[in-house]
């Protein structure tokens, strides 16, 4: 498989999990929503087995593209939470939902480096399938039955104009090498906002939009869309760097040379302070604001770039930032759930909640462009590798977009109505 090829497998997944994410919202949003997720949950079952199965190269495309849509189940399993739990229980829970992919990660990469090295490629997606049999089964036991009502009411032409509008930005983003083509990658971005433009002109006279773009543009949701996106560019662009930093060849005089298991047990740092951070953030947010809360996850991913800028030579210090960093990520991701859903209707919760994970998905997306192009800005002619000092300027490049997303969020100085506290805390 060629390096474009294997690339086109992780990429696939973002753009199914952030195109289809707002249909599964609306889908999700009322009595339909066990449905909803239950199927969506088996065409992940169902995408696992085409990666497993020794079919050609598109069908192991079209697998990982059904993969691709676990991230918009996230927000529909949020609406149950939100719905169902008692408040004291949802804030924990929706939390820990939305940190559950930076957990997975330090999980799942040495497991996936090491099955791959003793078993190959496909006993490694083999674990992606048994996983989501896994959570299938347990969907099913679990989920509460919702009450009986009219099923909710798709605009095919705004889904099919957000699917597509989504889908060019997006392409521009994650696919670097389009830019190598000055037109095309200009043309593609153009056409984007034009048919994201006619799907706002749409979806603002139909009766029944596929996105509540009024409740959007309110004060406290429209900032957290905004800082996920741009915190998302922040730590996505920390994350792509350390992540190739510890696995730079020996050659280059710096960094680490750890093959891919190691590389991927770097991460499990990661992930522990991730979840740690799943478990405080809730309980600090109690006690304290949700954007005191966002300034000290900021703060603490402002510090891992720093601690990296000056501690790059040893490997302890570049764990410790990545074990940071992980606490950052998880942090963030846990209290902005709370800072979107402000004033937010219950029936309106998995579809805001499916227009965050799209902007999240598109900061990361930037974030992992940016360092790409960073390091090739500081790579020598004829050279294959950075320099060092282009990893210090990369990750410095962190500290804007981090500083800019907590501003973002400390402009919100607006009191949370009593009532609506109770059903977002």
């Amino acid at each position: 498989m060629s390096l474009d090829a294997a690339q086109w497998t992780l990429t696939v997944t973002l753009f199914s999990g952030a195109i289809v994410g707002p249909v599964l919202g609306r889908l999700g949003s009322g009595p339909y929503r066990r449905v909803t997720i239950l199927a969506t949950l088996a065409l992940v079952t169902l995408g696992g087995l085409l990666t497993v199965l020794p079919l050609p190269f598109a069908a192991l495309l079209i697998g990982r593209g059904l993969q691709g849509l676990a991230v918009a189940v996230g927000a529909l399993l949020m609406s149950v939470a939100r719905t169902h739990l008692p408040p004291e229980r949802s804030a924990s829970t929706i939390a820990a939902l939305s940190v559950a992919t930076t957990v997975g990660i330090g999980v799942g990469y040495p497991a996936i480096g090491l099955l791959d090295q003793l078993a190959g490629l496909r006993a490694a997606y083999g674990l992606g399938l048994l996983l989501s049999t896994v959570a299938l089964a347990i969907a099913w036991r679990t989920l509460p039955v919702e009450a009986p009502g009219e099923l909710p009411r798709i605009d095919v032409t705004s889904a099919l104009l957000l699917a597509l509008g989504t889908l060019g930005l997006l392409l521009v983003i994650a696919e670097p090498s389009i830019w190598a083509t000055a037109w095309l990658a200009t043309g593609i971005l153009a056409g984007a906002a034009a048919v994201l433009a006619v799907w706002a002109f749409i979806e603002q006279r139909t009766t029944a939009p596929l996105v509540n773009l009024r409740l959007l543009s309110q004060g406290p949701v429209l900032r957290a869309n905004l800082a996920i996106l741009v915190a998302g560019t922040g730590l996505y662009l920390l994350f792509s760097l350390f992540t190739r930093y510890v696995q730079t060849p020996a050659g280059a005089h710096y960094g680490f040379a750890l093959p891919g298991i190691a590389a991927g047990a770097a991460l499990i740092p990661f992930s522990l302070l991730g979840f740690v951070a799943g478990k405080a953030v809730p309980r600090l947010s109690v006690r304290n604001t949700e954007r005191w809360t966002y300034a000290v996850s900021v703060l603490i991913a402002v510090a891992s770039a720093l601690l990296f800028a000056a501690g790059n030579q040893s490997l302890l210090a570049v764990l410790v930032a990545i074990a940071l960093l992980g606490f950052a990520v998880g942090g963030v991701f846990a209290v902005m759930p709370k800072l979107v859903l402000v004033g937010v209707p219950q029936g309106e919760t998995a579809s805001v909640l499916s227009i965050n994970q799209i902007a999240r998905s598109i900061g990361m997306s930037i974030g992992s462009a940016l360092a790409g192009f960073l390091l090739a800005v500081t790579t020598p002619n004829g050279a294959m590798l950075p320099t060092q000092d282009g990893y210090i300027t990369a990750a410095l490049w962190a500290l804007p977009p981090l500083g800019t997303s907590a501003l973002i969020i400390a402009a919100n100085r607006s009191p949370r109505p009593p009532a609506q506290a109770s059903r977002t805390s």
